[in-house]
């Protein structure tokens, strides 16, 4: 494995003392990680993991999990991270991770806070071990949503990751002295960017425990939705919070100045899987926007459509051994988003392509529709969904995150001056507490199968 990617051991030697990592029970320094490191390792030795070879590891954000992980860049194995879940939704990811028949290397961090074992699981009578090519560079597989078909293993090298790192400290300080809190999932991009500007910038993380007052309490830095900022800000919560950088759609602008008046510095950006997280960030303002495009990135727009090219591009997706490239059109991706350009530089994203529907012949996004309902004082945050309707061939309903229920005719009233009536919610639904755990943008997805299954009278267009 390059000596980039070891970037702890770097730390390891120039600053042994300094604090790395803290958790609720204890703190480590850069030297006390490497050790942890080491330690790791040793499963992957003992069990005769070889070089390239895919390793399942099953987690949220636990410090087992950031140890497993970095053992498996110091051995030079390929760390695909998962979520704990059904057999079912599990067997589906490690039928891309592994051939036919040939059994998984697992590591499932979730079920000790001690040095968790690695096993291998039997899907078959082959014990055949396949391996990439020890000249390619495999720093982590992660699984996209899935939210528009089959989830697909996105893979980078640690070279995408540390240019991801690199682009976005050059705008977003983080430094030495500041501490970074672990709360978003590593299987999702935007946990384990978190993961990567701790190596790249020396600083340190803090391993969320769950209970989110006392894991905010003493950090820098955080990744939020605006959810979680509300609640420091209503609730008067003591935090030590300078930078938060915020993911979701519309973040209600008072809600920015109330965390200015406590000094907190907030941010909002746009990214992807494929992108090894943010593309586009900035101070958020006035001007609703997702920001500038950062160092090491490249955006277009194309007849309205995203394109992204860059360092921190993929190298393609993993499927049993291989890596199928990207579809590039010379040298972009497709985001299959909708944007602008406002003052000149400042990307405003208006939607995925496959969140537009038609009702009436007018054409109807709804991120335009989410954006309007997130702006009334009562409504946290909304997820809409096309339904069918008979009249329009489509209409929208919502799913909403608020202290009650709004009627129809209050909502009318509120979006008179926001909407036209054709783009307005017919029904509203309140969001369950399980869809809006993870601390990252509630799955489009997820929400869709929920409403299919709680109620009956609006048929999902999928």
């Amino acid at each position: 494995m390059a000596a980039s990617t070891c970037l702890w051991e770097h730390w390891a030697q120039s600053a042994p003392t300094q604090i790395a990592l803290t958790t609720v029970q204890r703190q480590l320094t850069w030297l006390e990680v490497k050790q942890q490191v080491v330690q790791y390792r040793h499963q992957l030795i003992d069990r005769a993991i070889v070089q390239g070879q895919v390793v399942c590891l099953i987690g949220r954000a636990q410090e087992t999990l950031v140890f497993a992980y970095l053992a498996c860049l110091a051995h030079g194995a390929v760390p695909a991270i998962v979520a704990q879940q059904s057999d079912e939704l599990l067997e589906a990811k490690l039928s891309a991770l592994y051939l036919k028949d040939e059994p998984a290397v697992v590591w499932n961090c979730c079920s000790s806070t001690e040095l968790p074992s690695l096993h291998f699981q039997s899907r078959g009578t082959s014990q055949h071990r396949s391996a990439v090519p020890s000249d390619i560079d495999i720093a982590s597989i992660i699984f996209t949503s899935g939210s528009t078909g089959r989830p697909k293993a996105v893979v980078h090298g640690a070279e995408q990751h540390i240019a991801s790192a690199s682009g976005l400290l050059e705008r977003f300080r983080f430094v030495v002295g500041d501490s970074w809190l672990l709360s978003l999932p590593m299987y999702h991009v935007s946990g384990l960017g978190i993961v990567w500007r701790w190596l790249q910038s020396g600083a340190a993380i803090k391993i969320a425990s769950g209970d989110f007052r006392q894991d905010i309490s003493d950090v820098s830095h955080a990744s939020l939705v605006s959810t979680q900022l509300k609640w420091i800000v209503d609730n008067q919560w003591p935090t030590k919070l300078e930078r938060v950088l915020l993911g979701g759609s519309h973040i209600p602008l008072s809600l920015i100045q109330q965390a200015k008046v406590r000094h907190i510095d907030a941010w909002m950006g746009y990214g992807m899987t494929e992108t090894a997280s943010t593309v586009t960030a900035k101070p958020v303002d006035e001007l609703p926007s997702s920001g500038y495009v950062l160092p090491r990135r490249k955006l277009k727009l194309d007849d309205g459509r995203i394109f992204v090219a860059g360092d921190t591009l993929a190298k393609g997706y993993y499927w049993q051994g291989s890596i199928l490239p990207l579809e590039l059109q010379s040298q972009w991706l497709d985001t299959r988003d909708l944007g602008e350009w406002v003052n000149g530089n400042e990307l405003r994203v208006i939607g995925r392509t496959d969140n537009l529907f038609i009702s009436g012949g007018e054409n109807v996004h709804c991120e335009e529709v989410e954006a309007a309902l997130n702006t009334l004082p009562t409504i946290t945050q909304s997820i809409v969904i096309a339904v069918e309707d008979e009249e329009y061939g489509a209409r929208c309903v919502a799913v909403v995150q608020s202290a009650a229920l709004p009627t129809l005719d209050e909502q009318r009233q509120r979006l008179a001056e926001l909407l036209p009536r054709f783009k307005q919610p017919v029904a509203y639904f309140l969001l369950p507490e399980s869809l809006s755990r993870s601390g990252i943008k509630v799955s489009r997805a997820e929400v869709k199968k929920w409403l299919s299954q709680y109620q009956s009278n609006y048929v999902v267009i999928s």
